[in-house]
């Protein structure tokens, strides 16, 4: 990680944990905003109007959090507006790495070799992880956000006047019911996976799985309509597929979450390819970005040895091409 601006030590998956081993996640650092008119929105300060070709956006395919941003982006009808640049999926001794991966980029702007170069960009003496997403405001040549959650509901509706979408995934009138389920999945399911695979003690990785299956076995019973909310698309979807879509690739092998399967869900099954079937979405999962990076974890999976299959992910990715 940086301390001061400087890498002090090899990348470890686990961030922090409490006294009872529980895996816990830094908090994300840059919190401006990318408004119509450029004036402050919920957190940070004000100055990031949204304007065509203006920011860039810094993913992996791997990561759910930045594979939330992805979609928002296709959903919205913002490719045009807002390029992206995909970082290696293996986490080296030194965190994201850009290039030398089939689907990686190199850095089109500084011509940086690591994710961490451009943290200090952003701030010389930064001290964390550098994680991604990351929206860069390449005019100003600062960060504007590293908070996925922020960053799916500025381009829900910053860029409206760019380009004109009937389609709202935080809708006025479901914002209640929204976050008060993003919070419940987030907790026992997106980052449950992670407190499961990042436990560093049977109890704390017991609680956790524990979490995960009680929020899919909730999910499934919940699961009446098109939705988690009904018939309209939310944001609430996009956090929760992104989970489900690398669950039974990466999570039940990996982070040991394997008492049982998405495929053995029936409606979360056809709830995940009724979303992933949505136009554009395929092409934002990369399940060999998926399936190299997070077996790349050494602490985990020290021989770097990556599972084949398993076939129904493949056969149902195989019949969207």
């Amino acid at each position: 990680m940086l301390v001061d601006g400087k890498w002090t030590d090899n990348w470890q998956p686990v961030q922090k944990a409490d006294e009872k081993g529980r895996f816990i996640r830094q908090v994300s650092g840059f919190r401006n905003w990318i408004t119509p008119d450029g004036s402050a929105g919920p957190t940070g300060e004000g100055g990031f109007a949204a304007e065509a070709g203006r920011y860039r956006l810094y993913v992996a395919l791997i990561c759910p959090w930045a594979s939330r941003a992805l979609i928002v982006r296709k959903l919205k009808g913002l490719e045009n507006v807002i390029p992206v640049t995909v970082v290696n999926p293996t986490l080296t001794d030194q965190g994201w790495a850009f290039g030398d991966y089939p689907g990686a980029d190199d850095d089109p702007l500084f011509g940086a070799r690591h994710m961490h170069e451009i943290y200090t960009r952003a701030e010389p003496a930064f001290t964390g992880r550098a994680t991604v997403p990351v929206l860069w405001d390449m005019q100003r040549n600062v960060m504007v956000n590293n908070e996925s959650a922020d960053i799916i509901r500025m381009l829900d509706t910053a860029f409206e006047g760019i380009v004109p979408s009937d389609l709202r995934l935080y809708p006025a009138d479901l914002a209640p019911r929204i976050d008060s389920l993003n919070a419940r999945i987030y907790e026992d399911l997106n980052n449950g996976v992670y407190r499961a695979g990042f436990a560093t003690s049977q109890a704390a990785y017991d609680e956790a799985v524990e979490g995960v299956f009680a929020m899919l076995d909730e999910l499934e019973g919940r699961l009446t309509g098109d939705y988690l909310l009904g018939d309209r698309l939310t944001e609430t979807d996009v956090r929760t597929f992104v989970t489900l879509i690398r669950f039974d690739a990466a999570y039940h092998g990996v982070f040991k979450t394997n008492r049982r399967q998405i495929a053995d869900y029936p409606r979360l099954s056809a709830y995940m390819e009724r979303i992933l079937r949505l136009p554009g979405i395929a092409k934002t999962v990369n399940m060999d970005h998926i399936t190299r990076g997070y077996y790349s974890i050494k602490s985990l999976n020290p021989n770097g040895i990556r599972p084949t299959g398993p076939a129904h992910i493949e056969a149902l990715l195989a019949s969207l091409t």
